[in-house]
């Protein structure tokens, strides 16, 4: 029994709550404790409730659980000890059950889990990495694959996701590169727009829906080197064009929680500031969701930024900047009892907070239905058609970089083919970090991608081997790599990085590649969150492997598995092809083959730039026309631009129009291009519309990405792509930090990617 009238609306019904709830009570709704702790898996797959939690629950409430399903090496959930999907299922509601017969007002539980690029649970459908998603710069597909995360997770219980991440990278040597769409705002905030959609879809009473969590809020793609949580060196103006941009525009399509980032930015953790969470985010912005700190936030404030004096002053803090509630809970749940005594905090400050969160359970439809079916959740999980959108999405987002005499793609009927390195066959090294402990059944690898392709189950045409690690210095594995590329006639080598957290999986005999038993479980691990580094390059012994197999003769294609850009010189000029497949997910083998044989022609785009040489960072597309023109060295210039992708055919881009072509600064100006197929294959193009500012009141970018469409041609087919430009697409932040459409000229500008463009003007007649 919820305790409330349900003829009331949300609104209504949280304020009767609140007026039962005891100080106790609310602090409760407020703390978000580790989900996995607080049961314990029986040998027959059921639960028991750990008594710690039991008391928790009795004397006050539980608000929410944080990854309850989680598995991975930190919850040290494994395949062996975690819970199917029907058993997760059945697990959520016994804790929910538990929580509403044992606590006073029956309040349900919010279930909070990760979904980065799938729900991190046993079972569950392993999508690409995020900035393989970007890459596919396909925003209907990423949506359906947001539907199918949701109903994933809330098939189980949960009912509330991590994600989008919304960060605007500025330099890739971050870890957490790899979570993120990209480095541009525009880009970045179309896929927040379709994430909240796809999440929360038609409403969150569903069984197929969750609440959208946008993090990290803000500024944490922009830390000073690329350092994680390290501090966010900008003003208001480029932090309202750039980094605040998606997020506004997640907010409008109705968001209802946002995450605050680990961060500072001139010298105010973003946990601690009211400026952002309660003036920007919902005065300004009319947000109605509920606030979220990320783990171990509000301690940061006393232990790290040194804004605070200790935990109870962090807890205040925090609470009185705007944060609902804390994950962890473990600031929040120490302190604001006593906070409250004391006088730091009013029952008027825990209204507000527990209010916020009351009416999100209210939406949820928990206190009617907080229940799920296990055998749901048995069905939805993993089913072939969430597979098969893995598969399309890997193959949507792999960029081919290089072609060189149209090596690609292979003839099926292509004679012996070495498939080679670190990444050819290992099942984590593709699937990125914020991943589950995975049966080895269900990924493809690489290898096991071409095999199935080419129906080569014994091995005779495909040989294997893994030549060495990502990391290391040992060359052991050179002579059997080198013994198989020799056989050979084409030589496919999988380099790159990895995020693979220790799975407990053993290591790869280098000689053989085969799985071995050890004691030392060997960490390959050079991305992911809190893997930040000085450099871009390959680590170890790849490079020198990959010189050794060049100077066998033969056609060496490389395939990039990485969280962050890869930055070789040698291999971009002697590959004699390259595909970067980011971590591709689960599907990636599949995905993979289909684009080395033909099957699916190559679509997708840069969303990162790939610089000559690390020196060059920052290297980003959108940079000010102010920023200098070149190093000692080497020019500025990226060896791979923003936008930038091959395919195995060509386009041409012709007739670009804008009508009309003078507007006045609220009007709308339609721009036409029409784009041909040239080559002898189907294919799909991107086609992007940039937008520059000749004269402004402030500095601005040389060029912004302002629209894009992603078209399927067929050979000799011709289209007409047409964009609208309005006051969105025209306007700056000016020197009182107002979005204005100033006066003059502009540049239209559309191609195919940020450095290969035409162009024509626009202009923007003064107001009468």
């Amino acid at each position: 029994m919820s305790h409330t009238d349900v003829l009331l609306n949300s609104e209504e019904r949280t304020a009767q709550l609140l007026s039962l709830m005891t100080i106790e009570e609310k602090i409760g709704q407020l703390i978000q404790p580790f989900g996995w702790k607080t049961y314990h898996k029986q040998p027959d797959g059921t639960i028991l409730l750990d008594e710690a939690f039991r008391a928790q629950v009795d004397e006050g409430g539980v608000g929410s659980l944080y990854g309850v399903l989680r598995a991975d090496p930190w919850t040290e959930v494994t395949l062996e000890n975690g819970l199917t999907p029907e058993e997760g299922a059945r697990a959520i509601n016994e804790i929910q059950r538990y929580a509403i017969e044992h606590s006073r007002l029956g309040i349900p539980i919010l279930f909070g889990e990760e979904c980065s690029h799938g729900h991190m649970a046993i079972g569950s459908t392993v999508f690409p990495v995020p900035l393989l998603l970007g890459s596919t710069w396909n925003v209907d597909l990423y949506r359906r694959m947001c539907e199918a995360v949701a109903a994933e997770t809330r098939s189980q219980g949960g009912a509330a996701t991590y994600s989008p991440v919304l960060d605007v990278v500025r330099d890739p040597r971050w870890g957490r590169t790899e979570e993120c769409f990209g480095e541009d705002p525009y880009l970045i905030a179309e896929m927040a727009e379709a994430s909240v959609q796809g999440l929360q879809g038609e409403g969150l009473d569903r069984d197929d829906t969750v609440i959208a969590t946008l993090k990290h809020f803000v500024a944490y793609g922009s830390t000073e080197g690329g350092r994680n949580a390290a501090p966010a060196h900008m003003g208001l103006r480029e932090l309202h064009t750039n980094d605040l941009l998606p997020f506004r525009k997640a907010v409008e399509a109705g968001a209802k929680s946002i995450m605050t980032a680990y961060n500072e930015i001139d010298g105010v953790p973003c946990t601690a500031s009211d400026e952002l969470l309660n003036e920007l985010l919902r005065e300004q912005w009319g947000f109605d969701g509920f606030v979220i700190t990320d783990c171990g936030a509000i301690n940061m404030l006393a232990w790290g930024h040194d804004v605070a004096k200790d935990g109870e002053d962090a807890a205040v803090m925090s609470l009185q900047a705007g944060v609902d509630m804390e994950m962890s809970g473990e600031m929040f749940g120490k302190h604001l009892r006593a906070a409250v005594d004391k006088g730091l905090v009013t029952e008027a400050n825990l209204d507000l907070a527990a209010g916020r969160i009351l009416k999100a359970k209210f939406e949820l439809g928990l206190f009617e239905r907080p229940y799920v079916d296990p055998e749901r959740a048995k069905t939805i999980i993993g089913c072939p058609e969430h597979k098969e959108l893995a598969r399309e999405l890997a193959r949507e987002g792999i960029i081919l970089l290089k072609n060189e005499s149209d090596t690609l793609p292979l003839a099926k009927n292509t004679g012996t083919i070495a498939v080679i390195g670190p990444n050819a066959n290992n099942v984590y090294n593709q699937l990125g970090d914020y991943t589950s402990p995975q049966p080895r059944e269900q990924v493809a690898t690489l290898l096991d991608g071409i095999r199935a392709k080419l129906g080569d189950v014994a091995g005779a045409r495909v040989l294997y081997a893994p030549g060495c690690r990502i990391k290391g210095d040992s060359r052991e594995g050179f002579d059997t790599a080198l013994a198989a590329a020799e056989q050979a006639d084409v030589i496919v080598l999988a380099l790159g990085g990895s995020s693979a957290r220790d799975f407990g999986e053993g290591t790869i005999d280098l000689r053989t590649g085969a799985s071995v038993v050890s004691d030392h479980a060997w960490s390959d691990m050079e991305c992911g969150e809190g893997i930040d580094r000085t450099g871009l390059h390959l680590l170890g012994v790849q490079l020198e492997l990959a010189q050794r197999l060049h100077a066998l003769g033969k056609p060496v294609i490389v395939v990039y598995m990485n969280g962050r850009p890869v930055v070789e010189p040698w291999i971009d000029e002697h590959a004699h092809a390259i595909l970067e497949a980011w971590y591709p997910g689960q599907e990636g083998g599949h995905a993979l083959a289909d684009i080395l044989f033909g099957d699916c022609n190559p679509s997708g785009r840069l969303t990162v730039s790939v610089p000559k040489d690390v020196g060059q960072l920052p290297v980003y597309y959108n940079g000010k026309r102010s920023r200098g023109k070149r190093y000692l060295e080497m020019d500025v210039q990226p060896r791979y631009p923003f936008g930038y992708g091959l395919s195995y055919t060509t386009f041409e881009y012709d007739n670009l129009q804008v009508f009309r072509q003078t507007i006045a600064p609220d009007g709308t100006a339609t721009v036409l291009v029409d784009v041909t197929n040239t080559g002898t294959a189907a294919g799909s193009e991107v086609v992007q519309l940039y937008l520059s500012d000749k004269v402004s009141s402030v500095t601005r970018p040389g060029k912004e990405l302002k629209g894009f469409r992603k078209i399927h041609l067929e050979p000799g087919e011709s289209r007409t792509v047409t964009f609208m430009v309005a006051k969105e697409e025209l306007q700056l932040i000016n020197r009182q930090l107002e979005a204005v459409v100033e006066p003059g000229e502009f540049g239209i500008m559309v191609g195919r990617n940020a450095s290969d463009v035409l162009s024509v003007p626009l202009f923007v007649q003064e107001e009468a």
